[in-house]
């Protein structure tokens, strides 16, 4: 997580609307796992993305596909890409770090506002992070429906009943 936390604290610094979802987001709600990759859904207007991509080329992140990032404002582009190419999310990745990559989701299932409008605040380290509710980050990985989003899922799930019961005893 190391390799990401600059990034992180670099989004807030630079008023970039994201949540995170994906593995982290389920570590940062409690549930120890392993993952590879920081998932994000940020808002995709033009402004917001503009600053995101100028965050990733000033940390040194670059397009896995040989594709314009800008792409990602455009949803004809990212309409385009998920039809011909099969895309689901635009990665990005750091000659220091190949395998952590950055995925921003195309299209998630749950719209980025709705997301936004619900997210927490959780702190990685010193770092507050945006990240999508539970509630949230269990339909996105219903969608997926793989055997780890499956997994998280039930995790999920334990993490609700035991914060209901410590709710109930307070």
């Amino acid at each position: 997580m190391n390799t990401w936390r600059r990034l992180l604290d670099e989004l807030a610094g630079r008023r970039i609307r994201y949540v995170l979802v994906g593995g982290v987001a389920v570590n940062l709600h409690g549930v120890p796992r392993l993952t590879a990759d920081l998932d994000l859904v940020l808002a995709l207007d033009p402004d917001n993305t503009e600053r995101f991509l100028g965050l990733m080329a000033d940390l040194g992140y670059r397009p896995r596909v040989p594709a314009d990032p800008m792409g990602l404002a455009d949803p004809s582009a990212r309409q385009r890409w998920m039809k011909e190419k099969g895309m689901v999310v635009f990665s990005f990745w750091h000659p220091d770090a190949p395998f952590a990559a950055i995925d921003v989701l195309l299209a998630p299932a749950v719209p980025f506002e709705e997301i936004w409008a619900d997210h927490v605040i959780k702190p990685l380290g010193t770092t507050p992070v945006a990240v999508a509710s539970i509630r949230h980050l269990k339909a996105l990985k219903d969608v997926a429906g793989r055997k780890q989003d499956l997994a998280d899922i039930e995790a999920l799930n334990q993490v609700e009943r035991l914060s209901s019961r410590e709710q109930s005893h307070d």
